[in-house]
């Protein structure tokens, strides 16, 4: 899961959904990895670490699209050519 995601933002540079979702996908790789490692070893501190980082990333995801919508707003587009446009 986590080569898809590297590969969805090396393949899409040019979408920001897809490269965010892209990144979501890496971290739900990484906290899977986490919890089947906590499962084998059989320690609860794992668990509740997938759990922080599940959280961080729904967190994460909320504010990226909140970002991209207010850039939508202002610019009409959410190219990644026209992210130069946000220097002051």
């Amino acid at each position: 899961m986590f080569i898809f995601g590297v590969l969805g933002i090396v393949l899409n540079r040019s979408n920001l959904i897809i490269m965010l979702m892209s990144i979501e996908l890496m971290l739900l790789a990484i906290a899977f990895l986490f919890l089947i490692n906590s499962i084998v070893i059989d320690n609860l501190i794992g668990e509740i670490l997938v759990l922080m980082v599940l959280t961080v990333a729904a967190a994460e995801s909320a504010i990226g699209l909140a970002i991209l919508v207010a850039y939508y707003r202002v610019r009409g587009t959410i190219a990644v050519k026209s992210l130069n446009l946000l220097r002051g």
